[in-house]
């Protein structure tokens, strides 16, 4: 049984999930705004939070960060409509646990919270086995990548994916430091592990950090450690993740985040090769190999004054671009499938694959959210599938809708302007048409803002999108 806490303004939301998940045996409770979840996470510990985006007084990364704060055990799963798709996988990069997309299937909310409970379980075990003879070392449980081995990362069959392969097998066999570029969630951690897979650390740990979701406050602790008592708070000692990593590799994710402080002790850190907790006179020597990623140039923010000049030379000893999705046209399917294989084995089912329908969707489609969103999608219509096939039915619309609108604007060459329509009423539905698919695309094809921004009901719009051939039949 878990402790969960829903925060939703919308009312219908928060008593379906609440009877929901009481049926199933959880312990649960509602509130319809970020004030009133943290005044409940001041005085009750919950397990886990799930958390509505927008919300009237703050916005679910803002309030994730808060949870955090107040109980970093607490698994913070967001809740969002598609349209919300890049938001929300910077909000996993802040330390959320997933996110859900509306409308909420009963099947996804399960498999979500016992994953979610699975995961805070594992954390607990592993700082309990960290812990020091007299039980007062409190150690940080660092983030596990989901593959056991380098082979088990999928590199592709384009130019850009054997170049990657090349890169990878160069640079693994050394000590290099190593900047990885790349958009979220285009795999710059997997590539990470992959590096330290095939070096001669592999047996040793591989600690990845996300400086991202690093409070200001507290970086310097999670990353070095501190002793007891050295500030407020701290109740026990705490082994950083320095310490945790020594002897293998530390990948340290969105490096640009972190404080110019910050920045002066790491680059003390990287020079000397040891550290000291926080509170402590003692140094500790380490052997660390540094994998670094952003999804800046680190040139660019070192000219800008955000990020000291020695340390980014210090970390750059060799750097890898990691294209985003929709420059890898050719690797597209080979990646859907092998997301459809994990979520086979994750929801002990077996899809044979897609229909030719949804390949050329994929095909189309821009991927904003690159991997991380395309897993989530696949393992999305895995879970409402039934068939032997992945079916445009398990897509949500929005990805048909940009697919297609896409596909428009790739052929607008070779539309009629408005100027060669030869008659008033033509024109009109011609410009009618124009107007609709402008806006649709502005609100990422979420049809209640659309039919808001242009002033008429939601039926309407739908009526009209299905006049201009704009609704795709499932």
């Amino acid at each position: 049984m878990a402790k969960i806490l829903i925060i939703d303004d919308d009312t219908d939301i928060c008593q379906l999930l609440d009877r929901f998940l009481k049926r199933k045996g959880h312990d649960t409770f509602y509130v319809s705004s970020g004030k009133n979840a943290l005044t409940y996470l001041k005085e009750n510990e919950v397990d886990i939070a799930f958390c509505d985006f927008r919300l009237p007084d703050t916005d679910g990364k803002e309030l994730l960060l808060n949870i955090k704060e107040l109980n970093p055990k607490t698994q913070v799963i967001i809740i969002t409509g598609y349209s919300d798709i890049k938001i929300a996988v910077d909000v996993i990069k802040n330390g959320a646990f997933d996110f859900i997309t509306k409308p909420l299937l009963p099947e996804e909310i399960l498999m979500l919270v016992d994953k979610a409970l699975l995961q805070k379980n594992e954390k607990v075990k592993q700082a309990d086995a960290d812990n020091d003879q007299d039980g007062k070392i409190e150690a940080i449980p660092h983030k596990k990548i989901s593959v056991n081995n380098h082979k088990n990362l999928v590199i592709g069959k384009s130019k850009e994916a054997e170049k990657l392969h090349t890169q990878i097998k160069l640079v693994a066999p050394t000590n290099y430091s190593v900047i990885i570029y790349g958009e979220s969630g285009t795999g710059k951690e997997s590539v990470a592990y992959s590096i330290h897979c095939q070096s001669t650390r592999k047996d040793k740990p591989f600690i990845a950090v996300d400086c991202g979701s690093l409070t200001k406050e507290l970086a310097g602790s999670e990353l070095f450690g501190h002793e007891k008592g050295s500030f407020t708070g701290a109740m026990n000692t705490k082994v950083g993740q320095f310490e945790l990593a020594n002897g293998g590799t530390i990948f340290l994710d969105e490096i640009g985040n972190l404080t110019y402080d910050i920045q002066v002790s790491l680059l003390r850190v990287i020079q000397e090769r040891k550290i000291r907790r926080i509170g402590s006179q003692k140094e500790t020597n380490i052997d660390v190999r540094i994998i670094v990623a952003s999804n800046e140039k680190l040139n660019e923010v070192t000219a800008k004054g955000k990020f000291r000049e020695d340390l980014y030379h210090r970390f750059n000893e060799f750097s890898i671009d990691l294209p985003p999705l929709r420059e890898r046209n050719k690797d597209i399917m080979l990646f859907a499938e092998f997301f459809l294989k994990n979520a086979n084995a994750e929801l002990a089912k077996n899809i044979e694959g897609f229909v030719p329908e949804v390949e050329k969707i994929f095909l189309d489609y821009n991927w904003p959210g690159n991997l991380r969103e395309m897993n989530n999608v696949i393992k999305r219509a895995a879970l409402l599938t039934s068939k032997e096939m992945i079916t445009l039915e398990t897509l949500p619309q929005e990805i048909i809708f940009q697919s297609k609108f896409t596909l428009m604007e790739d052929n607008k060459e070779n539309s009629m302007s408005t100027k060669d329509i030869p008659d008033l009423k033509s024109a009109a539905l011609h410009a009618e048409y124009e107007k609709i698919l402008e806006v649709l695309r502005k609100v990422n094809f979420n049809k209640s803002k659309a039919a808001l921004i242009l002033n008429i009901d939601r039926k309407t719009l739908y009526n009209k999108m299905k006049t201009f051939n704009l609704l795709v039949n499932s």
